[in-house]
């Protein structure tokens, strides 16, 4: 086995073995040895995010290297289900194979091939709804980003008829979550305030649902202007040697403000 870990262009066969030798219970490495599905699970959950990082960012060299890591997730799970006797590397890439061609009748099948982007959409939601053969909210995991699962469970109930038919409905909703969430901040406990904040968060992603809006997508563009912005500020105070701690808001909103008509082409006339 050391033989294949060791020597460069083994592909995906070399892997595995490197994997199978991590995992050796006599001589493989302590740590390794030690995880389980629940201590690697983070770890997958922040390779997919690092991933997604180097695409947003265009770092596409980086990607390679990214991805590589994703994958060693996937391995890493596979043998753990092997040394459980659940599944392997080789079963879980026939069940997503099959889950492919069967998805796909339009193409290994008697369908059409001739549909619409968005009809294909809507006959793969079917079959999977047709596999959970379960409730409507079946099989959204628990596991996902908060912001993300909020969208899928809108999605699968939306399918069903229950959803607001227009965006105007959806922004009256807003106000109404807002105005609860002042009074909870005013009258309510804290555990108030927090369930009225998830209330008026889980409006805001239907709200974008329904503008076709990626809301994590949108955040992530938010979270690095905001980076991007008062780095700005930073580095003009610090050019007067000072930092934000030594400064006020009153002058860092005003840096804040020219970081902004700097970024501003002169024809652009949006606000944010």
């Amino acid at each position: 086995m050391d033989d294949i870990c060791t020597t460069p262009g083994g592909g995906l066969p070399r892997l595995l073995a490197i994997m199978d030798r991590l995992r050796d219970p006599d001589t493989g490495c302590p740590w390794d040895i030690e995880q389980d599905f629940a201590s690697i699970a983070p770890y997958t959950i922040e390779e997919a995010y690092e991933v997604a990082d180097a695409i947003e960012r265009d770092a596409w060299d980086e990607l390679e290297g990214e991805l590589g890591d994703l994958l060693l997730q996937v391995v890493y799970h596979a043998r753990m289900g092997a040394e459980d006797g659940r599944f392997d590397f080789h079963s879980i890439a026939e069940r997503v194979a099959q889950k492919m061609v069967d998805r796909h009748p339009h193409i290994w099948g008697d369908d059409s091939r001739d549909k619409s982007a968005e009809q294909q959409v809507a006959d793969w939601e079917a079959a999977k709804a047709r596999e959970r053969q379960g409730r409507t909210l079946d099989g959204v995991a628990l596991g996902l980003p908060a912001l993300l699962r909020a969208i899928k469970l809108q999605n699968r109930a939306a399918r069903v008829g229950f959803d607001w038919p227009e965006t105007g409905m959806v922004l009256d909703k807003l106000r109404e979550e807002a105005a609860e969430l002042v009074e909870a901040r005013d009258r309510l406990t804290q555990a108030e305030v927090a369930e009225e904040m998830g209330d008026m968060l889980f409006v805001m992603a239907n709200l974008a649902r329904h503008l076709g809006v990626d809301p994590e997508g949108a955040l992530r563009a938010a979270n690095a202007k905001f980076t991007r912005r008062f780095r700005s500020i930073e580095d003009a105070l610090a050019a007067e040697g000072r930092s934000p701690a030594e400064s006020d808001l009153t002058e860092m909103d005003a840096l804040w403000d020219a970081a902004k008509r700097a970024e501003k082409s002169p024809d652009k006339k949006s606000r944010d």
